[in-house]
């Protein structure tokens, strides 16, 4: 009876979380706050309370976070990680400074304490890579300019996860400052390290797991991923960073081959560990933090365009590019759930995962359409500015969109980590295995601005 209860239950979830799916697919916004909604509805305080498969979810939404990290590693390969920290770590110290801060401020001021203030800080500092991939592709913007640097800005953050994770695993674990470094120098250790190996042995590396079957190659990367995982959440570093390094490791034909096999399986435990989250968060908590987590929500739009402007302007993006690669990088989504995840799992603040729950649902649907539509109101206001002199007459000055400016010349964004034309960052849930980046010649002319 207790197997049919819960072959029953689980059953009923991915069903629900795949008719979610097309739900969101077919009016093209990312299902992530419907899976959400999925589990506050059958949470503690939901409308159905699951109680026989809970304990399998919580394991499924473990290996979901690890897989989500391994298909994120899999994008990039050492040597890119090291020159986009050579060419755009200011951007990066930029994103940092206007974004992790204000997330940090919200908590101090809500006294929640330190430790909640640096983990709400990379709750609103991380963007989501697998929801801007998805926006990038349905815009047609993934050959235009400024997506290199978005995408650089993306690779820093995902880069910074490799220090911070492990880093408030240590202040949320409760160890002294001692204990914490050495957390910390293990951490950098093994991140160096392998990032060493995977420079000069990548190759070999790559030869040893790879085969021509697909399930050879499925079973070696998943067990390898899982080992290490495990591995490096015993020595306090984090299962997620141990994953994130077996994906750089990995790379060439072995790293397109394992991210098209692992797709599918990212999904389906992508899912579940969203669904798990809020299982965790009764909804009647929601409602005290809605309006604080509101306030940040806006305030941290504004900093993650004016992030994309300055980073773009900084490359010499025109005015246009700068607008539209801000709006871009608005929506969060997995990595902050993650984030809060771990904290409510230490039990570091109750109000905390709600407070996130609530920050994402509002600007993973926000997102998208301030990748939309930033540049066409920005554009709009310039030109109505500049060609409405003050006190209302006189003649018209023709705003800056109205000078012809030097056509940008349109360029092929190669993929992170194998130079190929493709992108293989996809969204957790929409199925898709790549991404594929549009040639210059598609362009509309103002998309090449």
């Amino acid at each position: 009876m207790h197997s049919a209860v819960f072959l029953i239950e689980f059953g009923a979830i991915i069903l629900g979380l795949g008719l979610l799916g097309r739900l969101a697919g077919r009016f093209s916004f990312s299902p992530i706050p419907l899976y959400l909604l999925a589990g506050l509805a059958f949470g503690k305080g939901g409308l159905l309370p699951l109680g026989t498969s809970e304990e399998f979810v919580a394991i499924g939404a473990e290996i979901g976070v690890i897989l989500l990290l391994l298909m994120l590693g899999l994008e990039y390969t050492a040597s890119d990680l090291v020159s986009n920290l050579k060419t755009q770590y200011p951007a990066g110290l930029v994103d940092f400074a206007l974004n992790a801060l204000p997330g940090a401020a919200a908590a101090l001021l809500l006294g929640w304490g330190p430790v909640a203030a640096v983990v709400l800080a990379g709750v609103t500092w991380i963007s989501s890579s697998g929801v801007i991939a998805k926006v990038l592709g349905d815009l047609g913007r993934l050959g235009n300019r400024e997506t290199p640097v978005i995408l650089s800005i993306l690779v820093l953050e995902d880069l910074a996860m490799a220090v911070y994770l492990p880093i408030i695993t240590a202040l949320l674990a409760g160890v002294g400052l001692a204990a914490g470094s050495a957390t910390l120098a293990i951490a950098l250790g093994v991140a160096g390290a392998v990032l060493f190996v995977a420079v000069r042995y990548g190759r070999l590396i790559s030869r040893f797991v790879s085969s021509d079957d697909p399930e050879k190659l499925l079973l070696v990367v998943l067990g390898l991923t899982l080992l290490v995982a495990g591995v490096a959440q015993q020595l306090q570093v984090s299962a997620a960073v141990g994953a994130f390094l077996v994906g750089i490791a990995l790379s060439g034909e072995v790293a397109d081959g394992a991210h098209a096999l692992l797709s599918p399986l990212r999904d389906l435990f992508a899912a579940v560990f969203f669904v798990f989250f809020g299982l965790h968060t009764d909804p009647a908590s929601i409602p005290p933090v809605l309006l604080p987590a509101f306030a940040l929500a806006v305030v941290t739009a504004l900093t993650k365009i004016a992030t994309g402007h300055w980073a773009a302007r900084r490359a010499g993006i025109g005015v246009k590019g700068r607008w539209r690669a801000g709006g871009t990088l608005v929506a969060r989504g997995e990595f902050s759930i993650v984030i809060a995840g771990l904290a409510v799992t230490a039990g570091v603040q109750p109000q905390l995962g709600p407070f996130a729950t609530a920050y994402v649902l509002i600007l993973v649907v926000i997102g998208p359409l301030t990748a939309r539509y930033t540049e066409p109101i920005a554009t709009y206001l310039t030109r109505r500015r500049a060609t409405v002199p003050p006190g209302g007459g006189g003649a018209a000055v023709p705003g800056p969109e109205a000078v012809p400016g030097p056509e940008a010349v349109p360029v092929r964004v190669p993929e992170i980590g194998t130079g190929s034309a493709s992108a293989r960052v996809s969204e957790p849930g929409t199925g898709s295995a790549s991404a594929r980046v549009s040639e210059p010649g598609n362009e509309s002319a103002s998309d090449r601005v």
